[in-house]
Order: C-alpha cells, then structure tokens, then sequence
C-alpha cells in the first residue's frame, strides 16, 4: 500500500531508508519545539500553548506536505518570521499577539492566493536574485542580535548604542559554549546537532542553578490560550498593511527558495519532466492558515530537510514520519519549559551564520545590485526590524538602477513592491 501511494520503488526508496530519513530530519529541525515557544512567549504569549501550537503546527504541515504533494520535506514554524512577530510586530510596534495572528492568517490567505493564480511564480521570477540573497543573510543578521542580546553577549550603551557585555555571568559562558558545541558537532555531521546543544546548555544550566528543571514527560499541556485567539479585526489596523505584506514577501522567497533547493537535491524536479512543485507550493501556503489558527507564527519548509534527503528521503512518507515525531514530542512540554535562553540563543546565533553564507550569492561587481542588497541586510539588524531592511533594499534597487539609466532592468514585481513601502512610509507610521 505504501509502495503504491508513495511509489517507493520508482523513487529508488524503501519504508526503512524513509523512515531513518524521517528520524534525521526531525532531529536536525526539532530545536524549533524549544526555540518558537522561547520567542512567541516574549509577547505574552502562553509558553505551553505555544509548544502545544509548535508541534501541531509542525505535524500537521509536515502531513500535508506529505500526503498532498509527497515531498520529503519537513514544515514548522519558521525562524526569522517568528523573531519579527515577537520583536517587531508585538515589541517595537505595540500591537497585540492576538493581531499579529490575524495579520499570519490574513498573509496566509493571501499566499495561498498568490499560489493558486500563479502570482507567486511571477513575483519569483521578478525578484533579482541578489535581494533574494540579502533577505536571507539579513533574517540571519536579525536573528544573530536578538541571539546576542538575550544571551548578555551584546547590551545596550549610551555612549555607542550597543557594547560588549559581560563575559563573567554564568549564563552568558554557557550560551556561548553552547554555539561552540553546535558548531562543532555541525561541523562533524553529527545529526541533531543543535538540538544537542540545546539539551547539553539545559542539562549544565539545571546543574548549575541557572534555570529549574521541571521533568521531562508529561500529558500536553492545554493549547486553549493560543487557540482560535486570532483578532482578524485587528489584523486590519492600517499599520499592519506592511507588516501582512512583509509575511508574504517572506513566506514567498523563503518558502519557495526552500522547496526548490531540496526538491533539486533530491532530484524531484527535472528538466522537461513532471513534478508535483505545484502541489508542494499548494500544501505549504496551507499550514500557514493551520498555524495561525493553532497560535502560532508563520509555518514553512525547513532546509533541515536535506538531511534527510541526504540520508535517502525522496518521497511523502519521510514527511509523514516527521510528523508523526512532532505529535509524539507534545509529551515532553516539562523539558521544553525547562530549556533557559541561554540555551536556544546559541542555536539562533549558528542559524544566524549559516544564512549570512547566501552573501555570496550577491553580485558584488555591480554597485546596483551590491548597494541595495548590502542595505536589505544591514537595516534588518540596525533598525530591529525586517520589515524596514526589504523597504530600505526594494526601493534603493529601483532608485538606483534608474538614476544610473537602467530602469528596463527593474522588473514590474520589484516596481510594486517597492511602490508598496514608498506608500507605507509616506502614509502609514511604525516601525
């Protein structure tokens, strides 16, 4: 049965390479289950709720991946969307979570729109490939100071805004230990390396009397605060136009930049031949409409995913497997309240050098290119805000290519885009 569903012997595959390429996956993406419910409680959001809504999420997108478009691709909640829900949406611009939650549905029916009517494809196909790059390294920019600032490794100043802290404090030593173990377990392919990481700061931060330990298994805690909590006439306050803008944008190059890559690895998409692109597109604009009903932020294709790829994954049924880990991970909601920030920001800090990498896909040689990509990235981090790094790259990128008699290079998707944040900071305030 399996075989004629998955059509596991076309894909040159069996139940039992799926099944371990399943198990390596999630273990490379399962830090997500510590790190989202960290980030989202920072908005007064129910820490357990949001494990609850993390690992639903995560295997009920995983599930449609796996049953709608048959990839081995695992989904969660994406990191970089999460930290701008948190930081920005809620922190820097005052609305409530409920809202934020409206504007991730509100972003989720409109990707799923995009998807359907083909929009997507034409907004890919507009973006010039360096901006796509610098979104990418800027998210990790973001991600590397909101990592730096909760480990104490960064504070603020008032003589040059931000300085070094103090490397004495326990919990700042074991933070950056714990890039130091993630970094070197990477580095020798040991699977699960972050989330080992995780667990060894957790296991010394417990020892130490850093952080308590409130057990390891439990019955899931009540998903109720998050659930259905959505405020979708909220989510239509004039100042969060950009911000459902800035979700689709994201979701879009991520999302998609995502599926392709692993999708080629895997050898799912080839040249002149049939591939099921479509409905993996279809499937991961609906587990963001999922996620934010659960409560949670914006649901996405994991890169992690190659690793099981790399362990022989080629269909649904790897996907299927993850989802299956992320609903038996609900039974340990007391370690996930028991893992401190100083154990999930070193895992954010290495997912933040892993993304600076797509800096080399920029195109150095051209000034118009190099400029407003180099601005994309730095405004992110500078300005605590992705959304202003994307309207600082789009529309210097337009400004420049026409300054410098090159307007025809502009295609019409970047014109809007950038038209959209001239409109927003023209007319709407915030962050």
């Amino acid at each position: 049965m399996l075989d004629a569903f998955f059509k596991l012997k076309e894909q040159g595959t069996s139940v039992r390479t799926e099944v371990i390429a399943g198990i390596t996956t999630f273990l490379t993406m399962a830090y997500i289950i510590f790190v989202n419910p960290e980030i989202l409680s920072t908005t007064g959001m129910d820490r357990n709720a949001v494990f609850v809504a993390t690992c639903l999420a995560a295997a009920l997108g995983s599930l449609i991946m796996g049953l709608i478009a048959r990839w081995p691709i695992g989904m969660a909640p994406g990191m970089g969307l999460n930290a701008f829900f948190a930081f920005t949406v809620v922190a820097t611009m005052g609305f409530t979570w409920q809202q934020a939650l409206g504007a991730v549905f509100i972003s989720g029916c409109i990707f799923l729109l995009l998807t359907v009517t083909g929009v997507r494809s034409w907004l890919i196909a507009g973006i010039p490939h360096s901006m796509r790059s610098a979104i990418a390294a800027g998210i990790g920019l973001f991600l590397a100071i909101i990592a730096l600032k909760s480990s104490g490794i960064v504070v603020a100043s008032p003589a040059t805004l931000v300085t070094l802290g103090s490397l004495k404090e326990t919990g700042t030593l074991l933070a950056i230990l714990g890039f130091f173990i993630i970094a070197a377990l990477d580095v020798l392919k040991v699977r699960g390396a972050i989330l080992i990481g995780i667990l060894v700061i957790t296991a010394l931060s417990i020892a130490l009397g850093v952080s308590k330990f409130g057990g390891v298994i439990s019955m899931p805690p009540s998903i109720l605060p998050t659930f259905l909590q959505l405020d979708l006439v909220g989510a239509m306050h004039a100042g969060l136009l950009h911000v459902i803008l800035v979700f689709v944008l994201v979701e879009v190059f991520d999302a998609t930049g995502t599926l392709i890559g692993v999708a080629k690895r895997a050898g799912l998409i080839q040249p002149d031949k049939p591939n099921r692109l479509g409905r993996a597109l279809l499937a991961d604009s609906s587990a963001i409409l999922a996620g934010s009903l659960l409560g949670t932020s914006s649901t996405t294709a994991y890169v992690e995913s190659v690793s099981g790829v790399q362990a022989g994954g080629r269909t649904g049924l790897t996907a299927i497997v993850i989802a299956i880990l992320f609903l038996a991970a609900l039974f340990f909601s007391p370690l996930a309240g028991s893992v401190p920030v100083y154990a999930t920001a070193p895992a954010l800090l290495y997912v933040a050098c892993l993304m600076m990498r797509e800096l080399l896909e920029v195109e150095w040689d051209d000034i118009t290119e190099a400029a407003p990509a180099a601005l994309t990235a730095l405004m992110m981090p500078f300005t605590y805000s992705i959304a202003n790094g994307l309207a600082f790259g789009f529309i210097s990128y337009c400004a420049m290519k026409t300054l410098t008699g090159r307007p025809r290079q502009v295609h019409p998707a970047t014109w809007l885009v950038a038209a959209l944040f001239v409109v927003r900071f023209a007319f709407f305030s915030g962050g």
